[in-house]
């Protein structure tokens, strides 16, 4: 879930072999159109990675730099909002309750930022393991980070008034077995709280989590996969979205009522994408951002996000 990794912090250069592992096992899959598209540009050598929505309002960060960038959906226009801060990386973003939380990645930290004025809200140490802490899902009362190298999430309380309690590790058990390679990736909630979701990026496969307990069960999907799964989004009930960044798709499986299983309904492209790698609304639609990673583009790089239908 990375490229141009010599920019990251060092403690990142003992993790990119994991990330090689996907280019190897990068497959072919057939996707229909998702329709109508259009994009809004980032700036250029950005190298994005998560996005988060609210409105026509997105916020897009900078893996290398932790640069937050703040735009219009419908105009295009936008600047950057959070500055590029030495040591810090952005990698999956959730916004909440006009905070805005990130996801450090090799950093072994999270960050939670004002959405109104990007002021600096927190800086959690979530682990000083070698680590890539990957995605983000803020609930009522806990932001959720996943860790694609070690089996465990971190959790950062929110407080009823405001504020943040201490990091807590959350193992993971149960169905999940973390194998070489990049392991859980994004991550969603139910309106609720009360379960989590997660993709295995290398196995294709989907839990739900217990966020007290860590106890994951694999959602059954008869045969099917999601390899690369990248961001998720759990959308209008009982349909869960995947990202498959590598093979430019867009995959929607559809959750029974138990969220122990499901079926994959169907698979979508676009034109417009580039390695999308997470997912946000966008109105009736969906926002996507395109890492590029592996481009051959020379400098500067232009980056962008996909607009798409919500696709039928």
């Amino acid at each position: 879930m990375r490229s141009r990794v010599a920019a990251l912090p060092p403690a990142s250069r003992s993790v990119v072999a994991v990330f090689a592992v996907l280019l190897v096992i990068a497959v072919a899959m057939p996707g229909a159109s998702a329709g109508d598209s259009r994009v809004v540009p980032l700036p250029d050598d950005f190298q994005p990675e998560g996005i988060a929505t609210q409105g026509r309002t997105f916020f897009v960060g900078s893996i290398p730099t932790g640069a937050i960038y703040k735009g219009d959906l419908k105009t295009g226009e936008g600047d950057i909002f959070v500055p590029p801060m030495e040591g810090r990386a952005a990698i999956g973003l959730s916004l909440r309750a006009g905070v805005l939380f990130v996801a450090g990645g090799p950093t072994g930290a999270g960050y939670a930022y004002s959405a109104e004025t990007g002021e600096d809200l927190g800086v959690f140490e979530l682990t000083t393991d070698e680590t890539f802490v990957n995605d983000v899902v803020a609930t009522r009362r806990a932001a959720y980070f996943t860790d694609s190298v070690n089996q465990r999430l971190y959790k950062v309380p929110i407080e009823p008034g405001g504020g943040f309690g201490e990091p807590e590790t959350l193992p993971l058990t149960g169905d999940i077995e973390y194998i070489e390679g990049f392991n859980a990736n994004g991550i969603d909630a139910t309106p609720n709280g009360k379960t989590l979701f997660i993709v295995q990026s290398n196995t294709g496969q989907l839990f739900t989590v217990d966020p007290t307990t860590g106890q994951t069960t694999e959602i059954d999907l008869d045969g099917e996969s999601v390899p690369m799964g990248d961001g998720i989004l759990l959308d209008r009930g009982l349909n869960l979205w995947v990202v498959q960044n590598r093979v430019n798709l867009l995959t929607l499986v559809e959750l029974d009522r138990s969220l122990t299983s499901g079926n994959v309904v169907n698979r979508f492209t676009d034109d417009t994408f580039d390695v999308p790698t997470t997912i946000a609304r966008a109105g009736g639609g969906f926002a996507l951002v395109n890492a590029r990673f592996g481009t051959d583009d020379p400098a500067p790089v232009p980056y962008w996000v996909s607009v798409i239908r919500r696709p039928r």
